[in-house]
């Protein structure tokens, strides 16, 4: 006996819950409080980071030269392919979660399990990484300051440099204490959490735009012959590089229930943010590479050391102070995410409904993020950053690739379905959107590949062993149901 529609759609591990089912679910622990302005601000505010303060300059030196700024084009263009089917979900299913609701509702819940599983530790890692990097920055300009540190504290074990004893660092202090920092703000509410966000924001995009308004002043045309000195292949390199810093927008969607009207203004926040993070991208390229020719670029401090170089050292360190600040805000966009990924697994039965408790005051899954901020600091401060970083990238790049299936799928599967944004050039766009991110997975390092196996066997043991019985739709009896 065939269990009613509403219920589930699909058998076994690929049971679905159907969209209707989704779109007209209205239990939320969570609380609208989000617009376009904050909704495109969080987005601006994961994407633009390390890509402009110190990738273009490093991608630039050694891979691009001043065709840095075609590999930042190809990387947006591909980007763009994985935004706009992003879009289209976001303005479908207006529900937290992002990729691994997309793909639970589409493919099936083994699928969205994998991709959730995955996501939790990809973007936990990321503020991790991102945490460190920050630290370096903070210990530069104390450095500056002329003040040090408590060995102790100043790094993860392994990272002494030459000249301090091995062992002599335990703890990256302060990389905990800013995911703590964030975990913090995070609950404080989304209302008043996005304002410090959105602060941030405007006061990195002002120091961006700074950049490029004085940097043109300084530009040298001849600092663009050979404007391929790699090659196009540099190019294409360079764009493989570059591409990590062009996603953020896909963490930002996962805070579909705290917007507004999120049918309406989840899919242009995220064309808005992609669209503006690249206007900033091209033009600070430009300015970058005119002003300096690309050999003698500093692949480490590319601006800061750009500005000294034109007797501007006062800007080069306000801009050392920007960055700080700036980064700060990726930390903000993918904990968030990491959060409501695992507020939205919790909630579907997938994890322990213990994850999905809401604050009662304040409407956040205060337990979940306080949970994924603890984690993201014991990485980050025990662990040297490019141990931290061999724990990112491939998840978010089959999140990619599952997102642009399941859109083509769904618009096959499911014509009829009333859609605020519709993905242009269906079904060119998402393929693009698919052999663009398979193409950047075969970059990653082996040890990328073995974390990834292993947390997938990880994954593995805990659907089977736990998630597959516990979810509401097999709770539901959906385990019968048919397409």
């Amino acid at each position: 006996m065939s269990a009613p529609r509403s219920l589930g759609t699909g058998s076994g591990v690929f049971r679905r819950k159907p969209i209707e089912a989704i779109e007209n679910s209205v239990e939320t622990g969570l609380q609208r409080t989000l617009g376009l302005r904050q909704l495109t601000a969080i987005g601006v505010g994961g994407i633009i980071g390390a890509g402009i303060f110190s990738l273009a300059g490093a991608v630039a030196n050694k891979t691009a030269g001043p065709a840095v700024l075609i590999s930042f084009l190809i990387a947006g263009v591909a980007s763009a392919a994985a935004a706009f089917s992003y879009a289209e979900f976001a303005g479908l299913i207006p529900r937290a979660g992002s990729a691994y609701t997309y793909g639970y509702a589409v493919l099936g819940e083994i699928v969205g399990w994998f991709i959730g599983w995955d996501l939790l530790l990809e973007y936990t890692a990321i503020v991790s990484v991102v945490a460190i990097g920050i630290s370096g920055y903070f210990n530069d300009l104390l450095g500056f300051l002329h003040v040090s540190l408590p060995q102790w504290m100043a790094g993860a074990p392994g990272t002494e440099p030459d000249g301090v004893a091995s062992g002599s660092y335990k703890v990256n202090l302060f990389a905990v204490l800013l995911c703590l920092l964030i975990a913090f703000v995070l609950n404080q509410g989304m209302k008043n959490a996005a304002r410090f966000e959105t602060l941030l924001v405007y006061l990195k995009v002002a120091l961006v735009l700074l950049v490029i308004v004085v940097g043109a002043f300084h530009i040298k045309t001849g600092n663009y012959s050979n404007f391929f000195p790699f090659g196009a292949s540099g190019a294409f390199t360079g764009a493989a590089t570059v591409f990590f810093a062009v996603f953020g927008y896909d963490a930002m969607s996962t805070a579909a229930e705290e917007s507004q009207d999120s049918q309406k203004h989840m899919p242009k926040a995220i064309i808005y943010s992609l669209a503006i993070s690249m206007v900033l991208y091209v033009l600070a390229c430009l300015v970058l590479t005119g002003m300096v020719r690309y050999t003698d670029i500093d692949p480490e401090a590319a601006f800061s050391n750009a500005f000294e170089r034109v007797g501007l050292g006062w800007l080069g360190a306000v801009i050392a102070v920007g960055a700080i600040i700036g980064i700060l805000t990726v930390l903000f966009t993918f904990l968030l995410g990491a959060t409501r990924v695992g507020y939205s697994m919790s909630r579907d039965g997938l994890l322990p409904k213990w994850f999905s408790k809401t604050h009662p005051v304040r409407k956040v899954p205060s337990r979940t993020t306080w949970v994924l901020g603890g984690a993201s600091a014991i990485i980050a401060g025990l662990l040297p950053i490019n141990e931290a970083a061999e724990l990112t990238n491939i998840g978010i790049l089959l999140a990619f690739v599952v997102v642009c299936v399941a859109v083509i799928v769904l618009r096959y599967r499911r014509p009829d379905l009333p859609r605020t944004f519709r993905t242009p050039g269906m079904p060119v766009v998402p393929i693009i959107g698919i052999a663009f991110s398979i193409w950047l997975i075969t970059f990653l390092q082996p040890a990328t590949w073995l974390r990834f196996a292993i947390w997938f066997v990880i994954g593995m043991v805990v659907y089977f062993g736990y998630s597959r019985r516990h979810s509401l739709l097999h709770r539901n009896g959906s385990e019968s149901t048919s397409d």
